[in-house]
């Protein structure tokens, strides 16, 4: 009985935890299932990556 009440449990947790993400990606804090992620390849590089690239033995 005690194992039926910790998944129970749990299950709420995580229906929970999911209810307070999309909450929260409704008004743009976070990208949770809804936006999908950002590609990262279309963001613009900084200038630490810029310095870490070795264009110079091209």
């Amino acid at each position: 009985m005690e194992i039926v009440i910790a998944l129970v449990f749990s299950a709420a947790v995580l229906f929970g935890a999911d209810r307070l993400l999309l909450w929260l990606e409704a008004r743009g804090h976070v990208n949770w299932r809804r936006k999908g992620r950002k590609d990262l390849s279309d963001e613009p590089t900084g200038e630490f990556d810029s310095m870490l690239s070795d264009r110079s033995r091209r």
